[in-house]
């Protein structure tokens, strides 16, 4: 390396640069630099959260209930809305600049010719700052699938599986119980695995048969249920819980809070008071997931959902909480998604669509682009922009007071509708 970046945003340059066009899928090339780096556990206690939805949220449920607790907790997670910081939590602050610069640093230092993934990298990054500062637990994100991914080097007390469906086909298969067998490979041999939605693909379970991990499922397990419209009951057989709401507002919500109590549960030693698992629910928070903004008088919902199933979570949304205006919709989408099927989820919702553009990455497409794999199902009824930006401008100025509009599709496009609404113009 010739001369070191100077700051956080000169790394995040660099370590993107460094990524191969292609490169050998496995964990012996991250196993090798951790190794040098002498990373161990990156806590006392370790959670990893795999699934297709509802991870990110449960790492928020399970980091505001740990914190209530009074732990030093750790979570990693990914991708980032609008700062690279926001990927390293600790004790609920996001990591700052120096730290993660020195973090990069010591990563760099000890890969010398070993190439890594920009999301190898920043993992290594994130262990490295996490051993340092003493965590009673920390709670790791998978970024893609399971087995492979970079999180899988560190061996979870418990291990967490949210949801199973059909994203990242290039990668994972396409189907739920190929996909499944690959987000059952962060499960480890007699610790708890447990499993956030009632059908869990038969390619899990047999998974944690054979391993003899001890697998908890919502539904058999453990129970959620509504008490009343202000408090719902966590239960397992000989013990119950009474919570109020979770701040965060989508139907799924209930349900990741109630893993997230499964996975403190199941973890050895100190336990959790059930005063901590009250005050974690209510408290947790994470932006992008149905995050609510008035923008001049205007209701503004964000959500970062851009799959099938994230979709028809929208959808059940939208029609629980119905208004006297319109809702109007500014969608952009990766290109390597099911947009049909996320487009379908929306049928029986009246809706205003603005297709919009993704210029960003390999990934990007066009508003026109995505329109003609729409083709006849919403796109004569859509209006077309080329950014993000764009859409959502024409979406707020054709509304008025009482009207609704939603962003969706990507984190991509929930990051550039936040930097239109947070610059004010």
């Amino acid at each position: 390396m010739a001369s070191a970046p100077q700051n956080l945003d000169g790394w995040l340059t660099y370590v993107e640069q460094q990524h191969p066009k292609s490169i050998e899928m496995g964990l012996d090339r991250v196993r090798e630099v951790a190794t040098r780096l002498s990373l161990g556990r990156p806590a006392a206690r370790v959670v990893t959260v795999g699934g297709t939805n509802g991870k990110g949220s449960t790492v928020a449920f399970l980091e505001a209930i740990a914190r209530a607790a009074g732990w030093k907790v750790g979570a990693y997670t990914s991708p980032h809305l609008l700062r690279y910081n926001e990927r390293v939590r600790i004790d609920g602050t996001d990591a700052d600049d120096a730290s993660l610069v020195e973090a990069f640093e010591a990563v760099e230092a000890a890969r010398g010719d070993t190439p890594l993934t920009y999301f190898e990298f920043g993992t290594l990054s994130a262990l490295w700052l996490f051993q340092r500062n003493g965590l009673d637990l920390a709670v790791l994100e998978i970024g893609l699938g399971g087995r492979l991914d970079a999180v899988n080097i560190v061996d979870p007390d418990v291990a967490v599986i949210t949801t199973v469906d059909i994203d990242h086909t290039d990668w994972l298969g396409n189907d739920r119980e190929t996909i499944g067998a690959e987000k059952a490979g962060i499960a480890r041999a007699w610790k708890p695995l447990v499993l956030g939605e009632v059908d869990s693909p038969s390619s899990v379970l047999r998974h944690a048969y054979a391993i003899g991990a001890n697998a908890l499922r919502l539904g058999s397990d453990f129970f959620h249920e509504p008490i009343d419209s202000q408090r719902w009951r966590w239960r397992e057989v000989g013990a119950e819980l009474e919570l109020p709401s979770p701040a965060l507002t989508a139907p799924s919500q209930r349900a990741n809070a109630a893993t997230a109590i499964a996975a403190l549960r199941a973890l050895p030693g100190e336990a959790v008071p059930d005063e901590a698992f009250a005050e974690g629910v209510a408290k947790a928070v994470l932006p992008g997931r149905l995050q609510q903004v008035t923008h001049e008088d205007i209701d503004v919902v964000l959500d970062v959902g851009h799959n099938p199933q994230a979709a028809r979570e929208l959808a059940t949304w939208l029609q629980a909480h119905p208004i006297a205006g319109k809702t109007r919709v500014v969608f952009a989408a990766l290109a390597d998604k099911d947009v049909r099927s996320v487009v379908d989820a929306f049928a029986s919702v009246p809706l205003h669509w603005f297709l919009a553009g993704l210029s960003s990455g390999p990934r990007a497409q066009t508003a026109e682009q995505l329109a003609t794999r729409l083709d006849d199902v919403i796109a004569t009824a859509a209006s077309l922009h080329a950014s993000v930006d764009a859409a959502l401008r024409a979406a707020l100025d054709a509304s008025a007071p009482g009207d609704r509009v939603l962003v969706f599709g990507s984190f991509h496009t929930v990051a550039d509708a936040l930097q239109v609404l947070h610059s004010g113009r």
